[in-house]
């Protein structure tokens, strides 16, 4: 069993909770469009009007998630005085959203991509001037120091896997249409043998020998963690995929209470916490390029750039 030693740990690992089910469709967030004034109670017109329709307020994640502390970095950079970031989670922040949207309402949201709002909802990012979220962020996989020589097969194929945004965004769509997260990963599986077979290319089938991976609950990570599952159940390991808070994840792997993570969003939104153990694990590179972390609004709102939401 993958049992953490939470009183090592020095934290409290809570499970977060699953991303709530919602149907997915590219048209249907795109009614939006059709408010040519920016938002039906005038949120878009102006930003003091956007900050007192949302009382000042940035709907974020989890506290310790980097794109968090970009946001709060933002205030600053900014000079956004008087918004502040409200933290919850994943599936909090996708629900205000999702609620918002449907009232046609104004809001303002932490947000990243691959993520399957962008594929439901018509969304656009605030331009970031002073480039305080960063540039593009990579997805990478990290594992356990030793883990190479006490089990091979299995950090050959965590350093071997690597994906795009269509394969990630594919399984989170499913999810997010109601199919189970294990039969969503392997579905994908089955349609994407070809890329599968590269990642336990030169690997030998094993017999029940444990793995244990980490992930945050994050629609993204739900689901790699379940895809890698499935591949790894595949070549004979009787892997555990275990959910929790973000500086929980890395402890794990850092002292070994799991074998790896493929959830590592870097050099922004997981920046501080690789900086904190990045000497007691192993950096296996990218398995995903191209994403993206800042601040999202729905398109319907007519500011564009975060400096849009300073007041006069």
């Amino acid at each position: 069993m993958f049992k953490l030693d939470l009183k090592r740990l020095g934290i409290v690992a809570g499970l977060s909770l699953s991303l709530v089910a919602a149907g997915c469709g590219s048209d249907e967030g795109s009614e939006g469009n059709n408010n040519g004034d920016g938002n039906s109670s005038d949120g878009g017109n102006s930003s003091a009007a956007v900050g007192e329709e949302l009382d000042y307020t940035i709907t974020g994640i989890d506290a310790g998630s980097g794109v968090v502390g970009a946001a709060k970095k933002s205030i600053d950079e900014y000079g956004l005085e008087g918004w502040e970031v409200q933290t919850s989670s994943g599936a909090a922040m996708t629900q205000a959203l999702g609620d918002a949207i449907e009232d046609e309402e104004p809001i303002i949201v932490t947000g990243w991509t691959p993520h399957w709002k962008f594929a439901k909802y018509d969304l656009k990012y605030l331009e970031d001037p002073n480039k305080v979220f960063g540039g593009e962020e990579k997805i990478k996989s990290m594992a356990r120091s030793g883990l190479k020589d006490e089990k091979p097969n299995l950090y050959k194929i965590l350093d071997q896997f690597n994906w795009e945004a269509s394969d990630m965004e594919s399984v989170m769509l499913a999810i997010e249409n109601g199919t189970p997260e294990e039969e969503a990963a392997k579905n994908w599986i089955k349609d994407n043998q070809d890329k599968v077979d590269e990642w336990t290319k030169g690997t030998d089938k094993v017999d029940g020998v444990e793995a244990k991976i980490a992930y945050v609950a994050w629609a993204s990570e739900i689901a790699s963690a379940n895809v890698i599952k499935a591949v790894l159940n595949e070549q004979g390991f009787n892997t555990e995929i275990k959910q929790l808070d973000n500086g929980v994840m890395w402890q794990a792997v850092a002292e070994g209470e799991a074998d790896g993570m493929v959830a590592a969003w870097l050099p922004g939104t997981h920046g501080d916490l690789y900086d904190s153990y990045k000497d007691q694990l192993e950096d296996l590179g990218a398995n995903l390029e191209g994403a993206k972390i800042g601040l999202v609004v729905p398109s319907y709102m007519e500011v564009s750039s975060i400096e849009d939401l300073k007041g006069e």
